[in-house]
């Protein structure tokens, strides 16, 4: 079929003879029936069905489509073999806007959902260098990507020690985006992102069924790197650091082991409990060099923590802050941006509830999944890596951002939520 099929929208129940549909047919394609509160849900479940229907190129018609709805759309219709197809509609505005949204999701969800084997450490931190600079200015990204050994002549040794068990090293991207021409300019935010790129838990080892999507587990890295992009392509015009911490958590003689110790760079002993607990790890190397920066905004996500998931499912985002003004304007900024994001407690005291007799702190606890309130301490302990009392940091856990499988709502794979929350909160307050 070469016909462009349409989509509409139509404010009235379908008719009798469709039953309790959703859409209906018409001559050039279909009508989705809104006739409930929850109009964002109804556009993606249909979106699902018509994609699974086989349907591949579709037009959105009509003046009754928000920007807001053709996301959603879009949402629903895309899946891992099929990231585009969906033609907007509306004033240039809104097609411009949607048109950037998608080119940063596309860019994410393809690179999550590429296999472990393409992805590899270094690869992944070039790919972001790639993608910032081909939506930058021209002269204004800068990078540096250190590997192996140099990380630790630099001082980064929870990534290099995650990383070290791997034939492919790890990585840290350091990329600084200055669209103001001054070199001397004050860094006003900085972005850190988990990009573990497999993660078998080390010695601490998943079972198969838990390692299957562990390709995901640079989720967080393809989430700041979007968010950076698409604040950019939105006109974004204040320093910006972003630092990825990239690495495969493998077994091999050189792995790093239960019971070993890491000295941070801060000065931090950690104690090692759970080599499956190695986000953590990567991420205080990245706080602390996004400290370094003097930058007044620090933005992390990761995929984290299970615990996170059963906590809140798998349509939220957890957030965890320290700086509570800060996470009520991040939470604000979620709902504007229609992404399900949920506040989790984190007290200065929750530092203490994975206490080592060896060091400073464990990197979790002696217990199956790291016991109760697992994103709490994981959390807790990313803490500890930023200025003393947390001001200016968020932590987003990405329980939302990775479906194992498909359902009425989402394809299997990537979903890109939380680059527009990030996104917003780096306009907002850099």
């Amino acid at each position: 079929m070469t016909d462009i099929i349409e989509i509409s929208l139509q404010l009235d129940a379908v008719e009798a003879k469709w039953g309790k549909a959703l859409f209906s047919p018409v001559a050039k394609g279909f009508q989705i029936h809104l006739t409930n509160t929850e109009q964002q849900r109804t556009v993606q479940k249909v979106a699902r069905s018509l994609e699974n229907m086989g349907l591949r190129q579709v037009q959105l018609v009509g003046s009754d489509w928000t920007l807001e709805l053709q996301w959603v759309f879009y949402q629903g219709f895309c899946t891992a073999k099929k990231l585009g197809g969906v033609s907007f509609t509306g004033d240039d505005t809104t097609k411009q806007h949607l048109e950037h949204l998608a080119k940063c999701f596309s860019w994410a969800k393809q690179i999550v959902n590429d296999t472990p084997e393409n992805l590899a450490p270094v690869i992944l931190a070039q790919q972001a260098v790639n993608f910032i600079e081909s939506i930058a200015k021209k002269g204004t990204v800068t990078s540096q990507i250190l590997q192996g050994e140099q990380l630790l002549a630099n001082g980064w040794q929870g990534l290099h020690a995650v990383g070290r068990g791997s034939s492919r090293p790890p990585a840290m991207l350091i990329l600084d985006f200055n669209p103001t021409g001054d070199s001397n300019a004050e860094t006003a935010a900085a972005l850190v992102g988990k990009g573990i790129t497999f993660d078998s838990g080390g010695y601490s080892i998943k079972a198969s069924e838990g390692m299957a999507t562990m390709k995901c587990d640079m989720g967080g890295a393809a989430t700041v790197t979007a968010a950076l992009a698409l604040a950019i392509l939105q006109g974004l015009n204040k320093r910006v650091r972003l630092v990825l911490c990239c690495a495969e958590n493998l077994i091999s003689g050189n792995a790093y082991k239960l019971g070993d110790i890491i000295t941070y760079k801060n000065g931090t002993t950690v104690e090692i409990l759970n080599t499956d607990a190695e986000g953590r790890l990567v991420l205080a190397d990245g706080l602390m060099c996004a400290t370094e920066s003097g930058a007044k905004l620090i933005i992390d996500a990761a995929t984290l923590t299970g615990a996170a998931i059963m906590a809140l499912g798998s349509e939220y985002n957890a957030l965890f802050s320290l700086d509570q003004p800060l996470a009520q304007k991040a939470l604000a900024l979620a709902e504007q941006e229609h992404e399900l994001t949920w506040q989790l407690p984190l007290q200065k005291w929750h530092q203490q509830q994975c206490p080592s007799p060896y060091a400073d702190t464990a990197n979790s606890r002696a217990v199956k999944g790291g016991g109760a309130g697992g994103a709490i301490n994981a959390a807790a302990f990313l803490s500890r890596f930023v200025n003393e009392d947390g001001k200016g940091w968020l932590h987003f856990d990405l329980a939302a951002a990775f479906n194992s499988s498909s359902n009425s709502y989402w394809s299997a794979g990537a979903t890109g939520m939380g680059i527009r929350t990030i996104s917003a909160t780096l306009q907002s307050e850099a």
